[in-house]
């Protein structure tokens, strides 16, 4: 089995957040989704798994956190050109998410923009031309 990353990801409406996955590029597996979750794939290695509340609960030793008021992690995922990195932002931004909660990063080798999904979590899509780095 290859190395994959799954982000499980507590919402609090299972169907939108869905349609707002989807909206940014995700494709949903219906082999492990069902009404507690959808298994929503970035790529063949990341998979973000959307769990109802309820759901969510029965793994976390923890209480939900609300990602509205505070910040556990930054999740980046890297676009193959910078036009891309425009798109994603303006897809979340029409799907229901929040485009631009900070300004935006262009250092010219690389691109970052952010934004926020419907549950609160953060999100950065960024472009980086390698060729630019010279020898990093």
């Amino acid at each position: 089995m290859p190395k994959m990353i799954f982000l499980n990801l507590p919402v609090k409406d299972l169907a939108a957040a869905t349609r707002f996955y989807e909206a940014i590029g995700c494709t949903k597996n219906d082999q492990f989704s069902d009404e507690n979750a959808s298994s929503m794939m970035w790529s063949d290695a990341i998979v973000f798994h959307l769990l109802t509340h309820d759901y969510f609960s029965t793994f976390a030793h923890k209480p939900i956190a609300d990602a509205h008021r505070s910040v556990g992690m930054l999740i980046a995922l890297s676009c193959g050109r910078r036009s891309d990195v425009d798109e994603m932002v303006d897809a979340a931004a029409a799907a229901g998410g929040t485009a631009d909660p900070r300004e935006r990063q262009d250092m010219g080798f690389m691109y970052v923009r952010s934004f926020v999904d419907p549950d609160g979590h953060v999100f950065e899509p960024a472009w980086m031309d390698m060729s630019a780095m010279g020898g990093a």
